[in-house]
């Protein structure tokens, strides 16, 4: 009796998850899977304490690089900021937010990144050269990422040939660009998770709008 052979890495379509369950992010490292988007709930007091810190002129950015133990939080806000309603209750959730990707990935080597920005960092839409990126939009709009069914990967990059996302060809459906909510967990697989070569997920910054003129930005990567 004959049985069909497993699919190879390159015969197989990146899809995403999106789930209001947070252990849904464990599927994360199904082959097919490069993105997982878990929706969280916004926490008032949490939401007030980043609104005001963006409506602040003060710039935001940080970076910690964490190990095993409890993660130094409180080094990511100046001490008159810690005492403002709601950052503790913030801070609390950045260090749960370490506890989950260090579980998650059974790791103790964490890079942590938090900015405000004004503007598109990464305005084009690209892939990243890293096994597994955590991002969490505390404020403002959410990183956009693309479904592979609206992607030609040729016109990433150098493929581009310079021209804008719009223009070049890359979004064969511009109407299914996704951005990931305020709060949610994001987790993005690149170019090097073992096996995923050339299925990174596609994503790119969001442009400021009237409504969301600035954004909380909070990265976790495995070094």
């Amino acid at each position: 009796m004959s049985s069909l052979a497993p699919l190879s890495q390159t015969e197989i379509t990146p899809r995403a998850v999106e789930t209001d369950t947070l252990a849904d992010l464990a599927l994360i490292y199904q082959p097919d899977v490069n993105v997982c988007v878990a929706r969280r709930r916004i926490t008032p007091g949490i939401s007030s304490f980043v609104s005001r810190l963006l409506l602040g002129a003060r710039h935001f950015e940080y970076e910690l690089r964490v190990g095993p133990g409890r993660p130094p939080v409180e080094r990511l806000l100046p001490g008159d900021i810690q005492s403002l309603p709601g950052a503790e209750a913030w801070l609390t959730d950045v260090e749960y937010l370490v506890g989950l990707f260090r579980d998650l990935f059974e790791a103790d080597d964490l890079g942590l990144r938090l900015r405000t920005l004004d503007k598109a960092m990464c305005p084009r839409f690209h892939v990243d050269r890293v096994p597994v990126r955590l991002i969490c939009t505390y404020g403002g709009a959410g990183t956009e990422w693309l479904p592979e069914t609206a992607v030609s990967r040729d016109k990433l990059g150098h493929g581009a040939c310079g021209q804008a996302d719009e223009d070049s060809g890359l979004l064969l459906d511009p109407g299914a660009i996704r951005a990931m909510p305020a709060f949610a967990i994001g987790l993005l697989k690149g170019e090097l998770w073992d096996g995923n070569q050339g299925r990174g997920a596609v994503h790119r910054s969001p442009r400021p709008t009237p409504r969301y003129p600035r954004r909380l930005l909070l990265t976790l990567d495995l070094l």
